[in-house]
């Protein structure tokens, strides 16, 4: 079985492949996003946004064994701000890497073979460099 995909939220059809960046409702096509953005849309308030950050795109729990271990708001914009990062997500290699890895049952298991190729090693060192500077 594979991922499980959201339903639009304009259409009530098609399976979603984005969110909004305001508000994060699923929509499936630039059509939908259009008829979406025809009335306003308002970003979650903070309760809403720590649950939007608890679950992945694919609708799985947040399980940590330490919560310490989450990362803040401010490390996870430091990587979001990282040139070096976005540069290294347009390699489509990586790109397909970190879906599968994020999209298995046995994450774990998935994330050691990852780190058996060099290109995630070097990316996951950027990431690491990045929030413990």
């Amino acid at each position: 079985m594979g991922p499980r995909q959201c339903q639009c939220q304009v259409c009530n059809v098609a399976q979603s492949k984005y969110k909004c960046p305001s508000c994060y409702v699923p929509y499936c096509s630039l059509a939908c996003f259009k008829k979406h953005k025809e009335s306003p849309c308002v970003k979650p308030s903070s309760e809403a946004k720590q649950t939007e950050v608890s679950i992945s795109p694919v609708l799985k729990p947040l399980i940590v064994d330490e919560p310490s271990l989450v990362l803040q708001k401010s490390q996870l914009d430091a990587i979001a701000s990282s040139s070096e990062i976005r540069d290294a997500l347009n390699d489509k290699s990586l790109q397909e890497l970190i879906c599968r890895i994020d999209s298995s049952p046995n994450a774990e298991n998935e994330l050691d073979k990852a780190m058996a190729e060099e290109a995630f090693r070097l990316f996951t060192d950027k990431v690491l460099s990045t929030i413990n500077p």
